[in-house]
């Protein structure tokens, strides 16, 4: 059960309305790597586990993560609130009124649609989706993915507050992102204690591919570094002369009944292209006309 705390867990100063600004913020209200993915992932996550202490970690920064939206949500609408009351009342002119709503992003439709309040779209006013919740049920491939998510929410904040000088919003924005790094340590350290967490699932891969790098680039520019060279790898740099890895002829075969191959030759037949042929067609037509 959920109780809800009516002080946010950073307090929100905004310096003066910016529905622009607040268009940009919806990224991390309802966006891939916003505050509302976050919590969605965790707490599908969270609900699954069972080891008892990821349970716990992952319901904890579920529920922070849905903190972290009130907050931003927040910000969303103090940014929002003189554009919304103008709109409401008609306080301005027409001319005045409609430059404010449009300034840029999809302030507009904060404006006519929601009311100035935050709306579960991206910075492009994009509907919240389901998909950008990635979870997969394996601990050791989840906690990568949370990592990996922390780190990109991080990136986003940064770039958020580069491009606002309100000093309070940079002060919320700041406390955000620096969250995201206490969670990114968090899985970090939750990853490391399981034992056998690569690579993740039950298998181990087959031997002989597991180590090996295949240099698929030509020309000049090919570099040499641990991610592909040293001990720990077996290289092939001419993919061609190697042939099928397998050592097959690397050709794609299925076994069919009679009833089945005779169906496939017969469409092969009817759907048999005549090299011998160059038919007049409505490109050679149309390029004839110009």
């Amino acid at each position: 059960m959920f109780t809800h705390n009516k002080a946010l867990q950073y307090t929100v100063r905004v310096s003066e309305p910016n529905p622009v600004l607040a268009s940009l913020l919806l990224e991390q209200f309802g966006g891939p790597d916003g505050e509302l993915a976050a919590a969605m992932r965790y707490f599908t996550q969270g609900l699954a586990e069972d080891d008892a202490g990821r349970k716990d970690m992952l319901l904890d920064i579920a529920t922070e993560e849905l903190s972290h939206l009130e907050i931003i949500g927040s910000i969303v609408a103090m940014l929002n609130k003189g554009a919304k009351g103008q709109l409401a009342e008609a306080a301005l002119e027409e001319a005045e009124l409609y430059r404010s709503i449009t300034a840029g992003g999809n302030s507009h439709t904060q404006a006519i649609l929601f009311g100035g309040g935050p709306s579960l779209t991206n910075s492009s006013g994009v509907p919240f989706s389901g998909a950008y919740v990635d979870s997969r049920g394996d601990p050791t491939c989840d906690l990568r993915s949370n990592i990996a998510a922390e780190s990109r929410a991080k990136i986003v904040y940064e770039r958020l507050i580069a491009v606002t000088d309100d000093p309070g919003i940079k002060d919320a924005l700041g406390f955000l992102m620096t969250r995201e790094i206490a969670h990114q340590k968090s899985f970090e350290k939750a990853l490391y204690t399981i034992e056998d967490n690569f690579p993740p699932g039950k298998h181990p891969g087959v031997p002989g591919f597991d180590s090996l790098y295949v240099n698929t680039s030509t020309g000049a520019g090919d570099i040499d570094g641990p991610w592909n060279s040293g001990e720990e790898w077996d290289r092939i740099d001419d993919v061609v002369a190697k042939g099928p890895l397998d050592g097959g002829d690397g050709t794609a075969k299925v076994k069919l009944t009679d009833d089945q191959m005779t169906a496939v030759k017969a469409m092969a037949v009817r759907t048999t292209s005549d090299p011998s042929k160059d038919p007049l067609t409505g490109a050679d037509l149309g390029s004839l006309v110009q």
